[in-house]
C-alpha cells in the first residue's frame, strides 16, 4: 500500500469491469510510539469482489431524497421530491408501488424494524405512517410548523424521531400515533435526528453547526460537538452504539468516539459536499454520498478509502446498506436508484451481527470491547482508490422499468383506545391495522383529478404539464444547494470579519 502501484489490469470479458487500482497513503504524521503490528493486508480484490451495479430503478420523475431496506432486503422504499413514496420488490420479477398521500416533497424515508410499516418525511410539515400493501393506509402525525427533513425508527420500532426546519426534534408514539415530547437546543434547521441502537441516545445534526447528542430518558443533550468548517447534513450511528460519523458540507467525513467525546477518524475525499452516509452491519465499512456525483466506500479499520463509484450524472442525496450489508442502493438528483451488490465483503459477519444485535438490550454492560479505529488523521481526496464506473464497464443494465402501480392514501389507521401505559412501553407495531375515514386533502387531491379526467385534458398537454413540473423540482434542487453555498460563504465572510476585528485590536494594543 505504499508507493509503489499495480499497473491497470486490461479487460479480460465482457463482464469484468475496467478498474484502475492504486496505493493509499495518509500525510506524513509526527512520529508515534509503533503500534502492534497488524497482520499483512490481503492483496487488492479482484474484479469478481468489487462492487458491482446490479441495475438501476427508474420510475421517480425528480431527485431521489431516501433510500431504505427492509428487514429481509427483498424491499426497497425510496423518497423523492416529486412528491411520492415508491416501494420496490428486488425479486426477479421486479416490481414498483408508489405511494400517493404527501402534498410537497418526500425528503426522507425508513422501514419499521420488523418491516410492517414506513414512515416518511416531507416539506408538507408532515410525518406519515404507512402500511406497505396495495390499500394504501396511511395515518398523518402534525406537529411541527416547518418542512420535515428526516424520519428514524427506534430499534424496538415502538418509537419514531423526526427533524425539521422548525429547529425542533419531536419523538412519536407508534402505537398512540402522537407526539410523546420535543428537544429544543438546536438554532437552525435540523437536518437529521437517529436513534441509538439501543434506544437510549439520539443524535441530531443542524445548520448551527453542531452535532448534539441527547438522552431519551431525561429529554436532555448531555454533549455537543461543534465543527467550525462546515454544518452535518446527516449524522448515524455505528452498529455497535459506540461511535458516530457525521456528513459534512465542507466535504469531511467524520468518525467521534460519543463515550470520550474525541474525533476518531476524519476524512476529506469528496469534491463537495457530503450528503449521506451509511454503516455497514459489521461496522467496519461506511459508505457515503456526495455532491461531487461520487459513491466512495472506506475501510474504517484501515482508516482508508477502498471505492470510489459512479454512475448518477449530479448529486447523490442518499446510500443505504441492506440490514445484511450484501447490497446497497443510492439515489440522486437524477431521478435514479442504482442497487449495487457489496461483493469487497466476503467475510462472514454473522457473528459479528450478533455481537451488535446483543448490545442493542438495555441491561447490557458497557462497551468495552471494541475494536478501536486507529487514532484520528486526515484523509486527503488525492490518494487513489479503485474506480468502479458503471456507465463504461458494467454490461447488461438496460433491463426494462418494471411496471408502476400507483396506490392513493386512502384511508387513516388507528389503534384501541383503551391502551395503558404499561402496553405504551411495549407495543407491537403489527396492530396498526383497523381503517377509519379518508381524510380530506386526499379527497381534495382525487376531486382535482376527477376534474381533470372530465375537462379532456389531451395526452400532449399532459405530458407539457409534467415537463414544467420536473423543470420546477430541478430549480428546488438548485435553489437548495444555493442556499447551502450562500450560508457556506456567510460563515466565511463572518471569519473574515472576525480575523479583521481581532488584527484592529491586536494593532491598538501593540501602540
Amino acid at each position: 500500500m505504499g508507493g509503489r502501484q499495480e499497473a491497470p489490469r486490461m479487460n479480460s470479458g465482457l463482464g469484468r469491469p475496467r478498474l484502475e487500482r492504486g496505493g493509499f497513503e495518509g500525510p506524513p504524521r509526527r512520529r508515534q510510539r509503533p503500534l502492534p503490528r497488524a497482520p499483512p493486508a490481503p492483496p487488492m480484490a479482484s474484479p469478481l469482489q468489487d462492487p458491482v451495479l446490479m441495475r438501476p430503478l427508474r420510475g421517480h420523475r425528480a431527485a431521489v431524497t431516501g433510500v431504505a431496506f427492509n428487514a429481509d432486503g427483498a424491499g426497497l422504499a425510496t423518497s423523492s421530491l416529486d412528491r411520492f413514496l415508491m416501494v420496490w420488490k428486488l425479486k426477479t420479477q421486479c416490481r414498483v408501488y408508489k405511494f400517493v398521500g404527501h402534498a410537497e416533497a418526500v425528503t426522507s424515508v425508513q422501514f419499521s424494524p420488523d418491516g410492517q410499516l414506513l414512515a416518511s418525511a416531507s416539506q408538507d410539515r408532515t410525518v406519515r405512517l404507512w402500511i406497505p400493501c396495495i390499500h394504501g393506509e396511511s395515518s398523518v402525525l402534525k406537529g411541527h410548523t416547518a418542512s420535515v427533513r428526516s424520519v428514524n425508527f427506534s430499534h424496538d420500532g415502538h418509537f419514531l424521531v423526526s427533524a425539521s426546519n422548525d429547529k425542533s426534534i419531536k419523538i412519536w408514539s407508534i402505537r398512540r400515533q402522537s407526539l410523546l415530547f420535543s428537544l429544543f437546543q438546536h438554532t437552525h434547521w435540523v437536518r437529521c435526528a437517529k436513534f441509538s441502537p439501543d434506544g437510549r441516545l439520539i443524535a441530531s445534526c443542524s445548520e448551527d453547526k453542531s452535532v448534539k447528542i441527547w438522552d431519551t430518558r431525561n429529554k436532555t443533550c448531555i454533549d455537543s460537538l461543534l465543527d467550525y468548517g462546515g454544518f452535518a447534513n446527516f449524522v448515524d450511528f455505528n452498529p455497535s452504539g459506540t461511535c458516530i460519523a457525521s456528513a459534512g458540507s465542507n466535504h469531511t467525513v467524520k468518525l467521534w468516539d460519543i463515550r470520550m467525546n474525541k474525533l476518531l477518524q476524519h476524512y476529506k475525499v469528496h469534491r463537495a459536499g457530503v450528503n449521506c452516509v451509511s454503516f455497514h452491519p459489521s461496522g467496519n465499512y461506511l459508505i457515503t454520498a456526495s455532491t461531487d456525483g461520487t459513491i466512495k466506500i472506506l475501510d474504517l479499520l484501515e482508516g482508508r478509502l477502498i471505492y470510489t463509484l459512479h454512475g448518477h450524472k449530479g448529486p447523490v442525496l442518499s446510500v443505504a446498506f441492506s440490514k445484511g450489508g450484501e447490497k446497497f442502493a443510492s439515489g440522486g438528483a437524477d431521478s435514479q436508484v442504482l442497487l449495487w451488490k457489496t461483493n469487497f465483503d466476503s467475510f462472514d459477519y454473522k457473528e459479528v451481527l450478533k455481537h451488535h444485535i446483543r448490545r442493542t438490550h438495555i441491561d447490557d454492560p458497557p462497551h468495552l470491547l471494541d475494536i478501536y479505529p486507529r487514532s484520528p488523521h486526515l484523509h486527503d481526496e488525492k490518494l487513489q482508490s479503485v474506480e468502479v464506473n458503471p456507465n463504461f464497464d458494467v454490461t447488461n443494465t438496460q433491463t426494462l422499468d418494471p411496471p408502476v402501480i400507483e396506490i392513493s392514501s386512502s384511508s387513516t389507521f388507528s389503534t384501541p383506545d383503551d391502551v395503558s401505559s404499561e402496553d405504551l412501553q411495549h407495543p407491537p407495531a403489527s396492530v396498526l391495522a383497523t381503517s377509519s375515514k379518508r381524510e380530506s386533502e386526499n379527497e381534495g387531491e382525487s376531486a382535482v383529478h376527477n376534474v381533470g379526467k372530465q375537462m379532456g385534458i389531451s395526452p400532449s398537454l399532459g405530458n407539457a404539464l409534467e415537463h414544467i413540473v420536473e423543470q420546477l423540482d430541478v430549480l428546488t434542487l438548485t435553489i437548495s444547494i444555493l442556499e447551502q453555498r450562500l450560508t457556506l460563504t456567510e460563515d466565511k465572510l463572518k471569519e473574515c470579519l472576525e480575523n479583521q476585528q481581532k488584527m484592529l485590536l491586536e494593532g491598538r494594543q501593540e501602540e
